[in-house]
């Protein structure tokens, strides 16, 4: 039997405002325990995506301030994305082919949920899926040249 990202994502999602501050994701993410937040902009749309890798990497490591606005080291081009009525096995393969550990759900420009690979490798259905997209994921991509 086939499930849709629909049946195993997280609905409750936490989104920050492209305008907030680095902070604030940061604040989020260890009050949620989560490593990655949607952006959004004031109509709610989707923008962008900030992990803790973007503020260690496109802030910290840049020393950028605690107040540098989220606009400015978040993933804004060529954001993976679904759909609620994605199939699981073709979110587990893009999510390995593009070398992501969590899959933004979308409809109608809007975040509905969110699929974590972790997610996934628990539903015992989907877990030998999960562990090869894993193993994609951890492997270095080849460098472009």
């Amino acid at each position: 039997m086939k499930h849709s990202l629909r049946d195993i994502m997280t609905s409750d999602v936490h989104t920050v405002n492209e305008s907030q501050s680095i902070k604030a994701a940061a604040e989020m993410m260890s009050k949620y325990n989560i490593g990655a937040v949607p952006v959004v902009n004031s109509n709610g749309r989707m923008v962008g995506i900030i992990t803790d890798r973007d503020i260690t990497l496109r802030s910290t490591a840049q020393g950028e301030t605690a107040q540098t606005p989220i606009s400015e080291v978040m993933t804004a081009q060529q954001i993976v994305k679904g759909t609620p009525d994605m199939d699981v096995i073709e979110a587990i393969q893009l999510m390995a082919n593009q070398q992501i550990r969590r899959l933004p759900v979308v409809e109608n420009e809007q975040i509905v949920g969110m699929v974590a690979l972790g997610d996934l490798a628990v539903e015992e259905q989907y877990d030998n899926e999960a562990e090869k997209a894993l193993t994609s994921i951890s492997t270095p991509a080849a460098p472009q040249k």
